[in-house]
């Protein structure tokens, strides 16, 4: 087994700054190659603290709050501008940066991009959701709108 602290949110394993034990193949192959946690030592233990506090500042502060912003979130559609082709087709696919800077965009205030979820890859306009964890409590769903915009010439 080797114990790693998580720099990334896994799902199923914990979030940054999180001390975990896994199995030596996971950490070597997966984990520690992608960059979601580096290996556990005695002065990681500043490391995880300095994680802890960066997450403790994105985090939206308490459960009321983050309900709130759900509320808000769940009410109103989301408008995506995309450039597209003739038949809807986008150019590339919709990211979870592009929906944070959306929501950003349509006053509703600010998301973590690192906490939208796309079920399925966007690659066309229309009407879509998507998933925000806003706090270990509270999941969002988001109505998106993809629309396709005219390039310019």
């Amino acid at each position: 087994m080797a114990k790693l602290i998580l720099t990334q949110e896994v799902s199923g394993l914990g979030s940054a700054g999180d001390v975990v034990e896994v199995k030596n193949g996971y950490a070597r192959n997966y984990l520690v190659p992608r960059g979601f946690a580096t290996a556990w030592t005695k002065g990681g233990e500043k490391q995880v603290e300095a994680i802890r506090e960066a997450r403790k500042t994105r985090a939206i502060a308490n459960l009321e709050d983050a309900q709130a912003l759900a509320e808000k979130l769940q009410s109103t559609a989301v408008r995506l501008d995309v450039t597209a082709g003739e038949s809807g087709r986008l150019f590339g696919a919709v990211k979870p940066a592009d929906i944070a800077t959306a929501v950003e965009n349509a006053g509703l205030g600010q998301i973590d991009k690192r906490k939208v979820t796309i079920p399925k890859p966007i690659k066309a306009t229309g009407n879509y959701q998507a998933q925000v964890r806003l706090h270990d409590d509270v999941l969002a769903v988001i109505s998106l709108q993809v629309v396709a915009i005219k390039k310019k010439k």
